[in-house]
């Protein structure tokens, strides 16, 4: 019996969805972690560092 090449790639292509999906629920679940004030200090230090980026250039 053989398998079509279209078969192949239709069965990668679907895989390739579903571990996407995987991966930005396990992000989304991280992100949705924070405390609203860890979540502000982060930002904090994001800007302290791209400002801090900004002067030395």
């Amino acid at each position: 019996m053989r398998v079509r090449w279209w078969k192949i790639l239709g069965l990668a292509g679907v895989a390739g969805v579903a571990a996407t999906g995987v991966a930005i629920a396990r992000a989304e679940r991280r992100r949705r972690a924070y405390t609203p004030e860890e979540v502000r200090v982060r930002l904090r230090e994001r800007v302290e560092r791209a400002q801090a980026e900004g002067r030395s250039s």
